[in-house]
């Protein structure tokens, strides 16, 4: 497709397909949105005591829209307002954007600016300026757009105008979850200024507090005290491997101050530090006689190792070069050997051994729930076929993380999810529309060997479907997803009041 499908055509054509293109997608979107909107009208409604449900009736709507999608749950349900509000309260908005007429990011970005307005009439006025306007909006950036929309949104309702306040409330810190193989991992956030200013400062003074033949850079020092600060300790440890420097530890805080699971081969234990991870890479020498083609060219990459030793994996996270986990076991990292539980009968009792637990945490690295990378170590352990009925075995547990642990518990049953599991760690779901899933050990390819077949399990005889009075044991949560929604739409709206009382005022005499 990419060879040949625009080869002849002139330039005039191609930005057409450019344009017509993204009319399609957008449209495309917006059909997708509907879809979800309708599966959340015909369920959205459920027993009234749902609603208060830790995983209530939104959540179990989220869980088959992330799966359809192969999207995390939070993504999932951001879709799921996103699609409601354009079907209730933005019908002019949405069919411009079911045409193709906007796209994706501005119709997100008009939802999200119009959230605080609560008097319908209102809304309709401010959904028929949108759609007169939004044709415009196209050219702008995000910010402009966004100015704009303010403007027309505090034309027809002043304290629904999204004020500099949500930008402080809105700080965060972020860790990436994409992982590109190098043991690196992106970060970024917004602090309070003076917060800033002051961890600023502090990584910098880090950073000097080592001596003058640490090979990494400032940059590299600075993030490196980062990680320390993350850790607990106060002293960035040198790296320059001289016993009688006054910056060395014997133990570098960041091995053991946090416990961070790593699964790893043995053989991977064998490697040694990579001196190159650190400092500047070494020049070419350049003199009068170097040719200048040869002076601009990129310097070399250094020769690769003779063996390539495996890399490990963070359980839940990034993959970790064999050289960062031999700097890990440098620094005083403890390492504990997984066994492969192989013919093992099942264990007596509810809850698992902590090594069988071991185990099921590293072979299934995050939650099995179609879609979720929760990381494992924050997952509860689940018997698929519940006990007793079901066995503390291996190829009876998985890993779930809460949320997905109590859909599966709470709704299951021939009109819920429904999840069978085979003796090499792989998981078969059921929705409750019909369609099937298959989740695999994140191990698998990775570390084969955790996933070979644990054994096949006499069937279980069917287990009676759970009585109404089950939902006593669900955690429940103080107010209703719509009480809450309600709750903050109001706190946000007092906020703007008093610029608007003020605004208001007539002129004086």
């Amino acid at each position: 497709m990419f060879d040949g499908l625009w080869r002849g055509a002139d330039d005039a054509a191609v930005v057409a397909g450019i344009e017509e293109a993204a009319r399609a997608e957008a449209a495309a979107a917006a059909r997708r949105l509907s879809a979800i909107a309708e599966l959340v009208s015909r369920h959205a409604d459920g027993p009234t005591h749902h609603a208060h449900w830790s995983c209530d009736n939104w959540d179990a709507i989220a869980a088959e829209v992330a799966a359809a999608q192969n999207i995390s749950h939070t993504m999932a349900s951001g879709q799921m307002y996103l699609a409601v509000a354009l079907r209730d309260r933005l019908p002019k908005v949405a069919a411009l954007f079911a045409e193709g007429s906007i796209s994706t990011r501005l119709a997100t970005t008009i939802v999200w600016h119009t959230d605080l307005i609560t008097d319908p009439d209102t809304m309709r006025l401010v959904d028929t300026a949108l759609a007169e306007e939004a044709r415009r909006f196209g050219p702008l950036s995000g910010a402009k757009s966004a100015f704009a929309i303010d403007a027309i949104v505090d034309r027809h309702d002043p304290e629904a105008v999204r004020r500099t306040r949500a930008g402080a409330r809105g700080r965060d810190v972020v860790i990436g979850p994409d992982d590109d193989g190098t043991g690196t991992t992106s970060l970024w956030g917004s602090l309070l200024s003076n917060d800033a200013a002051v961890l600023d400062r502090r990584l910098s003074q880090m950073a000097h507090q080592v001596c003058d033949a640490d090979p990494r850079t400032i940059a590299q020092r600075r993030a490196d005290a980062l990680g320390t600060l993350a850790a607990g300790g106060e002293q960035l440890v040198c790296s320059c491997g001289t016993p009688d420097c006054p910056a060395s530890a014997d133990t570098d805080p960041r091995a053991t101050a946090v416990v961070v699971h790593v699964v790893a081969e043995a053989s991977a234990l064998t490697a040694r530090p990579d001196p190159l991870t650190s400092g500047e890479p070494d020049r070419r020498p350049i003199t009068r006689d170097t040719p200048l083609s040869e002076a601009l060219a990129p310097d070399p990459d250094p020769e690769p190792a003779a063996v390539r030793l495996p890399s490990a994996r963070i359980v839940g996270g990034a993959t970790l070069p064999a050289p960062l986990l031999a700097e890990l076991i440098t620094g005083g990292a403890a390492v504990k050997p997984v066994r492969h539980p192989r013919d093992s009968p099942p264990e007596p009792g509810y809850r698992p051994s902590a090594q069988l637990q071991r185990f099921i945490r590293c072979r299934d690295l995050t939650c099995r729930f179609p879609s979720c990378d929760r990381p494992a170590e924050f997952c509860d352990i689940d018997h698929t076929v519940p006990y007793p009925l079901g066995l503390t075995h291996p190829s009876n547990l998985k890993c779930l993380c809460r949320k997905h642990h109590l859909l599966k518990t709470f709704w299951s049953g021939p009109d819920g999810w429904r999840d069978r599991q085979h003796p090499d760690g792989t998981i078969t779901w059921i929705s409750p529309s019909g369609r099937t899933y298959i989740t695999r050990p994140g191990s698998r390819l990775l570390f084969p060997a955790l996933c070979l077949p644990t054994g096949e399990l006499p069937s279980a005889p069917t287990a009676e479907r759970p009585s109404g009075l089950r939902g006593i044991m669900m955690p429940t949560r103080r107010r209703t997803r719509e009480q809450d929604r309600a709750y903050r739409i109001d706190a946000e709206r007092a906020l703007n009041a008093g610029r608007a009382a003020e605004r208001n005022k007539p002129p004086p005499f």
